[in-house]
């Protein structure tokens, strides 16, 4: 072999070994950076340049800029990337060789950068210290992916065989770039797969466990354990203690897990303690949120929305973070249930209280059919009729309802609520029921503690039981706590005999009605407090005291209708003000001068004189039938 063979066999070998390194580059785990570094060595080491450097279009093909270098410093590639970027196409300057190659496709050269009165990056050139540069395309699949571009520290004429050997080593770096362009799209779209396919395993495994959820919170309610056991489920599932309060703020399940042993977490000094809430302001949104209470601690809650009323609220002490999506899931689920629970608890209330109220009006009402079988009824529903009771009427005071807390169609029924929680507690057990707006209670009487039992006097001979009166006081109590309002509970007198119901209510009720219209509120009052009233009341025929009524305030009667005056309004205000010409005055909102006049027409009309006590007692007595005739 001679010798130029020899150095021809040589060169080949040299190239082709090149080539296998970018092969081996692009097949490796480098960066298309160090790829880049590769070919721009590569050049220098094949072709003798003393610099080598490879350009890239940014994402807008407006610029080329140095992804790729060899022998170049970091101060030039920082030069041409910042302060001289390579436009692509002409610029006040002209256009660079690597813009040139790139958009034309075709190799260009310039043997002396110093001869080229336009070449804008003669500063830098300088700096790096080159004098000639030649730019190839990086072509494939015919189209251009940039340049490589080679420099030399002095002045060179670039032959045609050169250009042709660059450009050769070009397409093979071209065709390396762009393999390990799609090498790293491939591991990219990899990547991408698989932690789509771990999000869906995840979501798959978070499905089945939510569905193990669902399956556990739905037995609860199939089995029908109430509010409890959901608490115990969802704290067994959550691993935290659970509590559940319902629109009054008193508890109505607690639960701790299993593995927090036995005891109580929310009692004693040392247990949890939610903070307050006021259920009327709680959105009835459903979703868990998280709220701090005065020490600073953390509770994850939820409301239970019932008809998108909010009617119980549950407590889990801790952040959402610890709980994480299933943990949320959870109390969302047992939210559900426990409105489920209560709704079944409020039908299966709502069915005794009716049976209750149908009961009560049966009593009440008197019709024979029905009293044949009312004290048996009774007893099934744990009363018992033949034992004296007291009758309590319990009603709402108007103007105890405050504006944040206005009187609605759900009232009363929260009063029946908080009177029957009471109830329940006693043995035996007092008879319940609402009658119109009203809560109605027959009170047990206690024989021992002075009460009447049943056989013994009427209630119209017999005192109020003390039972019955601390009774209503309980109850006046207990309503406080749990509303915004205030009531007044008007007592009986015990009933002996099933009879005696009817005439017992319609007194007490009478008694409720008098003492709220004379503006008293939030007290318990019987018979023997209204006085005169109180005897009027008793009497089952009035007839006869509204005619002696007519008879004497018959003239001031007329003269009202007549003139549409307020004479009449003017003498009770007089007499329930003890006489008083500047009190009368003050109530009525007129002038004392105005109140003797009205006085001194009534004496006109009647032909008395109102300083006489006999003339006094009659027209107080007839102002008293009135007002009790006014009851309906």
């Amino acid at each position: 072999m001679t010798s130029a063979a020899a150095d021809r066999h040589d060169d080949l070998r040299t190239w082709l070994g090149a080539i296998a390194d970018l092969a081996e580059a692009v097949n490796g785990t480098g960066s298309v950076r160090s790829l880049l570094d590769l070919v721009a060595r590569t050049a220098c080491r094949l072709l003798g340049y003393d610099f080598c450097s490879v350009l890239l279009p940014d994402p807008a093909h407006r610029v080329l800029t140095i992804e790729g270098a060899y022998g170049l410093s970091a101060a030039y590639i920082r030069g041409v990337n910042i302060k001289h970027p390579v436009r692509i196409g002409a610029g006040e300057c002209g256009e660079a060789p690597s813009s040139r190659a790139f958009r034309t496709g075709r190799a260009v050269a310039i043997g002396d950068v110093t001869a080229e009165t336009h070449y804008a990056w003669g500063g830098v050139a300088e700096q790096q210290g080159y004098r000639s540069i030649v730019a190839v395309p990086l072509m494939t699949s015919g189209s251009c992916l940039g340049t490589l571009t080679c420099y030399r520290a002095g002045a060179h004429e670039f032959s045609d065989d050169e250009q042709e050997l660059l450009t050769t080593l070009a397409n093979q770096a071209a065709i390396a770039i762009e393999t390990a362009r799609l090498r790293d799209r491939e591991q990219q779209t990899i990547g991408e797969l698989r932690g789509l396919n771990d999000s869906l395993r995840e979501q798959h495994a978070l499905l089945r466990r939510s569905e193990d959820i669902h399956r556990q919170l739905t037995e609860v309610a199939l089995r029908g354990e109430g509010i409890r056991g959901v608490a115990e489920a969802l704290a067994a599932l959550l691993d935290r203690p659970v509590l559940f309060e319902d629109a009054d703020g008193s508890r109505l399940a607690a639960a701790q897990p299993s593995t927090a042993g036995p005891g109580d977490p929310f009692d004693g000094p040392d247990g949890f303690s939610a903070p307050r809430q006021s259920l009327a302001d709680t959105p009835a949104t459903g979703v868990v949120e998280v709220e701090t209470d005065g020490g600073g601690t953390p509770w994850a809650t939820s409301a239970v929305v019932l008809a998108k009323e909010v009617v119980a609220r549950v407590w889990i002490p801790g952040d959402l973070a610890g709980l994480g999506p299933l943990g949320r899931r959870a109390i969302e689920h047992a939210s559900v249930v426990a409105a489920l629970e209560i709704l079944r608890e409020r039908t299966a209330v709502d069915v005794e209280w009716r049976l209750r109220g149908e009961l009560l009006t049966d009593l009440l009402t008197q019709q024979p059919a029905a009293m044949a079988t009312v004290v048996a009824r009774a007893a099934r529903l744990g009363h018992d009729l033949h034992r004296a009771h007291s009758v309590l009427v319990v009603r709402v005071d108007d103007e105890s309802v405050t504006s944040g807390s206005a009187r609605g169609a759900d009232t009363p029924r929260r009063v029946l609520a908080a009177v029957h929680a009471m109830a329940t507690r006693q043995t035996p057990r007092p008879l319940v029921a609402r009658h119109g707006d009203d809560v109605v209670v027959l009170w047990p009487s206690d024989p021992d503690g002075g009460d009447v039992p049943a056989g013994g006097p009427t209630p119209v001979t017999a005192h109020v039981a003390p039972g019955a009166v601390s009774a209503a006081d309980t109850i006046r109590r207990a309503v406080a706590r749990a509303l915004p309002i205030t009531v007044t509970v008007a007592v009986s007198r015990p009933c002996a005999d099933l009879a005696d119901y009817p005439a017992a209510f319609r007194t007490t009720r009478g008694v409720l009605t008098i003492t709220q219209l004379r503006g008293r509120r939030d007290r318990t009052v019987e018979l023997g407090d209204l006085g005169v009233q109180g005897l009027l009341l008793q009497l089952e025929d009035p007839s006869e005291l509204l005619r002696f009524a007519d008879r004497v305030l018959a003239p001031v009667l007329d003269y009202d209708r007549r003139r549409h005056t307020r004479l009449l309004d003017t003498l009770r205000t007089y007499l329930a003000h003890g006489l008083s010409t500047a009190r009368t005055a003050e109530v009525l909102f007129v002038h004392p001068n105005t109140v003797g006049l009205r006085l001194k027409r009534v004496e006109e009309l009647l032909g008395v004189s109102l300083t006489e006590p006999d003339a006094l007692l009659q027209i107080t007595a007839a102002l008293a039938a009135i007002e009790v005739n006014g009851l309906g």
